[in-house]
């Protein structure tokens, strides 16, 4: 076979890995929002046969099987109690997170400037903020909505989850003829002033009066009307039962297959919904062998790690040890915790070619060839010799390629929710991540190799974890 068509046959995905490619594109294309994420999680789960469990039950009686609960609606925590654990057993567990740098709709977002009708938004996160310029935007995210019950002479209220389709919001840059300096000062857009969002103009408003007229609700004083009555028709509510709402930014452009050779995904919140998208499926791709499992598998998606994962749904919070203690019991739990491994999957920065020279020259992973083991002496990532034994280990046995990054000893490290799950809980942490570019963008890139071997590697993770740290022994003095 010649090294044309090796190549050639490294670019062809499996019909197995073009189901999965497909699967990934309507994932990233349902969760606009973390909100969304969390809810697309669920709807899998349901459909691989996990009940859901509500955090205010008891779990002391819970029998072997699967089940997931969430919390805020934007964390997710999936279970798989195998019918072989016992008391004293560990956790497998794999990790992400459901939110992504964006903008976030203010509390009082009504603001009207020269004519135009526009939405004050807040920078979540740390965005390439210059990226969202020019891009057709619109809204999703959940409504609190009260209807009033006659039968019961009382107010109900639900959260439901709302995603306008179609563009409604442009952040557009100024004229290069009003701004000659930006060619040689840069772009430096101010978060405040420069980066309100037009909605529409009041000059259509007044043509538009069924839209745009203000009703009783309460937040008339805090939004446009146009605001609440948009949310209103896609809830099929009338605008007064909005009682409040969280809304995110996001942009309109689907993800996508890119790249000459089909080889690239296009996508907004790679980071992180792509980690969340392979932890998933690896769990349920390993369902199949839990009969023979001693281990309990989890799945936790947490929200907020983009600002520090500090909140009562972040991976700072109780969740994951109250979790496990819930789940496990006290008498235990100890011993359960040296038995115990956490993957915690977060995006990598791959190699950029017109700035390799911002990677560290030994450690500069690639796009195409796997798996990113992230490593910081300075307890940035959380991965040493111990927890990575197992990933390396069977990425040798099975040929999956994995690569190791470290940043450079002149460059700030970012961190993952690895390093707080494994202050949180003792347990054995790797920090790992499908490599990258554009990461924090409106718009970023991976491959797709990468997506389909992490999803294999991770899914045997689940499946022989247990097998392998038997035969792992660290021998003391």
């Amino acid at each position: 076979m010649s090294q044309q068509t090796k190549k050639e046959d490294q670019k062809t995905l499996s019909k197995e890995e073009e189901t999965t490619i497909q699967q990934f594109i309507q994932f990233l294309n349902d969760s606009p929002s973390p909100y969304h994420a969390v809810d697309t999680i669920s709807r899998l789960l349901k459909q691989n046969n996990f009940k859901k469990l509500e955090e205010k039950d008891d779990w002391s009686t819970l029998s072997p099987g699967n089940y997931y609960f969430t919390r805020n609606q934007s964390t997710i925590v999936a279970i798989c109690v195998p019918p072989k654990w016992k008391p004293g057993n560990g956790f497998t567990i794999t990790g992400a997170h459901t939110d992504s740098p964006n903008f976030r709709v203010k509390p009082i977002s009504k603001q009207t400037n020269e004519g135009y009708l526009q939405i004050g938004v807040e920078a979540y996160g740390g965005g390439l903020w210059h990226t969202w310029f020019d891009r057709d935007l619109s809204i999703a995210g959940r409504v609190i909505v009260k209807n009033y019950d006659e039968e019961k002479q009382n107010n109900n209220a639900e959260s439901r989850l709302v995603r306008i389709d179609k563009p409604i919001l442009r952040i557009s840059n100024l004229a290069i003829h009003l701004n000659r300096d930006i060619t040689t000062n840069g772009f430096k857009p101010n978060n405040e002033t420069e980066t309100v969002p037009i909605f529409a103009t009041e000059a259509c408003c007044q043509l538009n009066q069924n839209m745009c007229t203000e009703s009783k609700s309460p937040l008339n004083s805090d939004h446009h009307p146009l605001l609440l009555n948009l949310l209103a028709k896609h809830l099929n509510v009338s605008s007064n039962d909005i009682f409040d709402f969280e809304l995110s930014l996001y942009d309109t452009q689907p993800a996508c297959i890119g790249g000459a050779l089909d080889e690239f995904i296009y996508s907004a919140r790679l980071d992180n919904l792509c980690s969340c998208f392979i932890c998933l499926h690896a769990l349920i791709n390993s369902m199949s062998t839990l009969k023979d499992e001693t281990n309990i598998r989890m799945l936790m998606c947490f929200d907020n790690e983009e600002i520090g994962s500090n909140s009562n749904r972040g991976a700072d919070s109780n969740l994951i040890h109250s979790t496990m203690l819930r789940i496990h019991g006290q008498q235990y739990f100890e011993s359960a915790i040296a038995k115990s491994i956490i993957l915690s999957n977060d995006m990598a920065h791959a190699l950029h070619p017109n700035y390799s020279d911002k990677h560290e020259k030994k450690h500069r992973p690639k796009i195409h060839q796997g798996l990113v083991i992230k490593y910081n002496s300075n307890q940035r990532y959380a991965s040493n010799m111990e927890s990575t034994y197992h990933i390396l280990s069977l990425s040798q046995k099975l040929s999956i390629p994995v690569q190791k990054f470290m940043v450079r000893n002149d460059s700030p490290c970012g961190t993952t929710i690895g390093p707080i799950l494994a202050t949180k809980c003792g347990i054995r942490t790797v920090d790992v991540g499908v490599p990258q570019l554009s990461m924090h963008s409106v718009r970023e890139v991976c491959g797709v190799k990468d997506v389909c071997s992490s999803l294999r590697l991770i899914t045997e993770i689940y499946n022989q974890f247990v097998k392998l740290d038997s035969a792992f022994k660290l021998v003391n003095n």
